[in-house]
């Protein structure tokens, strides 16, 4: 199993997903929603080669929370990977977005200066956004949008852009979502969670759903599920290898 995107710290009874997690999967992304989350989930879970934990500052929170920006700048120093960052155009956020931009340009530009990250990003309604900021700071990495729900323009542009896409069960709930999973470039595509936060049947999506999510590729994309399970599994080590998380990419030959 493996999941590229997960709130593994949020989940009620946290220790027991991570153990789980461990247990389950070959490789899990723990994404945190600001820089100290990152470095009190970091000390209570520890380092563990199938498990990257990585700092973000979520967009949701970046008005609140963006006095954390620099402890983001100096945990991406020593990171290979960044997220959960990006925008939020919904008009929920909207007094918050100047910031959000402040947080997310300067979190890419880092990673430009330093030669590249992976970054977990989110761009709900705001695509065009986080596409110009990572245009501008070429040399940011390897950019993974999570729960893409932009337009099909915007999808084409995305990948024409070099971007992967991590998607999970609960972007099957709409018509838009399923009619988006059918369009998107199948080799970079790679699965998530999304848990706590995504939920199916009324319960999170768990880290170890990788199967769930396959199956529902398999439909939209007209495949076999065990040839969808093959070209993500194929994908999500290609990506690894570009993470330089080697052991986990070896763990999936």
């Amino acid at each position: 199993m493996i999941d590229f995107h997960c709130h593994v710290d949020l989940y009620p009874k946290a220790r027991e997903v991570h153990a789980e997690a461990l247990r389950r999967n070959l490789f899990t992304w723990l994404v945190t929603t600001s820089p100290k989350a990152f470095q009190a989930t970091s000390s209570v879970l520890g380092h563990h080669e199938s498990m990257l934990i990585s700092p973000g500052l979520h967009p949701e929170i970046a008005g609140d929370r963006f006095q954390e920006l620099d402890i983001l700048i100096e945990l991406i120093d020593g990171a290979n990977a960044v997220g959960e960052i990006g925008l939020d155009g919904s008009k929920r956020y909207a007094s918050s977005y100047l910031k959000q931009k402040q947080v997310f340009a300067t979190a890419v530009k880092r990673c430009h200066d330093l030669g590249g990250r992976a970054l977990s990003i989110h761009s709900r309604q705001a695509v065009p956004d986080v596409l110009t900021l990572l245009r501008e700071f070429p040399d940011h990495g390897i950019p993974v949008l999570h729960w893409f729900t932009g337009t099909v323009s915007e999808l084409k542009a995305a990948a024409a852009q070099g971007c992967w896409f991590s998607i999970g069960p609960a972007a099957f709930h709409s018509a838009a979502g399923k009619a988006l999973a059918k369009k998107l470039p199948k080799e970079k595509v790679v699965p998530e969670s999304d848990g706590p936060f995504a939920q199916l049947d009324d319960q999170p999506v768990m880290p170890w759903d990788f199967d769930i999510t396959a199956n529902l590729l398999s439909e939209a994309w007209s495949m076999p599920a065990l040839d969808v399970r093959y070209q993500l599994l194929s994908n999500a080590k290609a990506l690894l290898e570009q993470m330089d998380c080697t052991t986990a990419a070896a763990s999936l030959i």
